[in-house]
């Protein structure tokens, strides 16, 4: 998904005092504040996934479903019990999360929710929504009045020509209507509906515990960037500005680091200055195995590409925006992460209809050699996600090196998959 907001130029905050770390430290801690390397267990059910989102702060929708959509995996990554329904109900049912957008449209903590009503304020005069709404000031009043008198609806209950109402109905200006109302909080998402957005009032929405003052501008920042640093363990400005599109970051971190909450840090071998919170500092495993993930193109980890090239030495591109004949590796390909490490990429497929997961390229970073440790861990991994994708089956139609595609069918095989 395209990014929402724009960037604001780079400056970076003048700092006291600067910690070191290696760069494999960097990249274990990163790890570990993902939650990434099972360190940290999750409780079972919907309340491990509210720890999970709780943890990560936000989680990236998406709508490509080659495989299941990208906030699902992203989940299940990090909580193996987790199943789509889960996710539903807590939007739907217990109201612990929000959608709202982060960098990108987002699941949100619904306890984070103040947090974003200056941003949902700002979105009143952002050149789109208030051009839309100068020029349809009329359908915007009636989409909302229709909502508060008749309960939450989706874009498609307005999707009829009436001839009473005129053309007012009509389905794409109606979706504007509804689209420029949730930016600027005036609706929020009260559920999916074949995973379309379903819209209500925020006070039909908002549980009546959480609180509903709006933050500080300020406050908001410096929230983000706690955020920011929280999720990723340590960040450069460019990066904690972009995962929550905080433009305030820079004094927001100056704040963080004047009242010692935050430090700075210098990585081996990277010229930009990193921060991290204190407290996270003391919590840098000595070592990190025995995990495997196929991650999403959008998990928290893989979202920011410059920031996998940098503490990751791994160029990363998604490539279904790509013309086929000049894609490299696939149409959707994820990240494998090994131990510490990226050491490849996947396309997958799922094939509902046969229940077939399709293996269709799987390609590994040059230099790397441990096929044979590598092999009953991405078996038993593939195993568990076909059947997460609902898949009984699995085939592999391609691998480079290419010698590597029938041992790993063999692997495969032996744990029940031909």
């Amino acid at each position: 998904m395209e990014q929402y907001f724009p960037m604001a130029k780079n400056v970076t905050p003048q700092n006291k005092t600067k910690k070191t770390l290696s760069l494999i430290a960097a990249r274990r801690l990163s790890i570990r504040t993902q939650g990434l390397d099972h360190h940290t267990p999750v409780s079972a059910g919907k309340e491990g996934t509210t720890q999970v989102i709780e943890r990560l702060g936000y989680v990236q929708i998406d709508t490509i479903a080659v495989i299941e959509r990208a906030h699902d995996h992203i989940l299940w990554n990090h909580h193996p019990g987790f199943t789509s329904a889960m996710l539903g109900e807590l939007l739907a049912i217990d109201r612990r999360v929000f959608e709202y957008w982060a960098h990108a449209a987002a699941y949100v903590p619904m306890t984070d929710y103040r947090y974003y009503l200056p941003r949902m304020a700002t979105a009143h005069n952002w050149r789109r929504e208030s051009l839309f709404r100068k020029e349809n000031k009329k359908l915007v009043k009636e989409v909302y009045q229709r909502i508060r008198r008749d309960g939450a609806m989706a874009s498609a209950d307005f999707d009829y020509q009436d001839a009473k109402r005129g053309t007012w109905w009509d389905w794409k200006p109606a979706k504007q209507a509804l689209e420029l109302l949730f930016n600027t909080g005036e609706l929020m998402v009260s559920a999916r509906r074949r995973f379309q957005r379903v819209y209500d009032l925020p006070e039909r929405v908002v549980p009546g515990h959480i609180d509903t003052q709006a933050a500080t501008p300020d406050e908001a920042a410096r929230h983000f960037v706690r955020r920011a640093l929280s999720t990723l363990g340590l960040a450069s400005i460019p990066q904690i500005r972009k995962l929550y599109a905080n433009h305030s970051a820079q004094k927001a971190l100056s704040d963080l680091l004047d009242s010692g909450e935050a430090v700075a840090v210098q990585i081996e071998n990277q010229e930009a200055p990193y921060y991290a919170l204190t407290a996270t500092l003391d919590n840098i495993p000595r070592q990190q195995k025995n995990h495997l993930h196929l991650l999403s193109p959008f998990d928290n980890l893989t979202i920011d590409r410059d920031r996998l090239l940098d503490l990751f030495d791994f160029h990363y591109r998604i490539e279904c925006y790509t013309p086929a004949p000049k894609r490299q590796y696939g149409y959707f390909t994820l990240p494998i992460l090994w131990n510490g490490s990226f050491i490849g990429r996947l396309d997958p497929k799922a094939e509902r209809k046969s229940q077939t997961f399709v293996v269709r390229n799987i390609v590994f970073e040059p230099g790397f050699k441990d096929y044979d440790a590598l092999l009953p861990a991405l078996a038993k991994t593939l195993h568990r996600f076909a059947a997460f994708n609902s898949c009984t089956n699995i085939r592999v139609d391609k691998s480079k090196p290419g010698k590597f595609k029938a041992p790993l069918n063999r692997a495969l095989k032996n744990n029940g998959y031909t």
